[in-house]
């Protein structure tokens, strides 16, 4: 193997070791990360309170339907490029019966 396939060979490497992926508000806002898939998605989490200036307590970022947890990584949810992560309002309270 010469120098260069040997170069394109560590760039295919690098570029499999991250991923691009979109996160999506509930206003249809879309946010585009690119992450290492096996870096924790509160990175990522961060980053979007971050941008769009809200305290990351305050929502909930789901994959597939499924909450994800502080340390999830893409690795781990078997995220592909150009996945979506759901961002919600957090929701407290709530009542069983119609007389709350």
């Amino acid at each position: 193997m010469d120098v260069d396939q040997q170069s394109q060979k560590k760039e295919d490497h690098k570029e499999s070791e991250h991923i691009n992926l979109k996160v999506t508000g509930q206003d249809g806002s879309v946010v585009h990360f690119k992450i290492k898939k096996n870096t924790p998605l509160r990175k990522l989490m961060g980053a979007y309170c971050n941008r769009a200036g809200i305290q990351t307590g305050v929502v909930r970022f789901r994959f597939d339907g499924n909450p994800i947890n502080d340390e999830d990584t893409p690795a781990m949810l078997e995220m592909e490029d150009g996945d979506s992560i759901d961002v919600f309002q957090q929701q407290t309270g709530g009542c069983k019966s119609l007389l709350c």
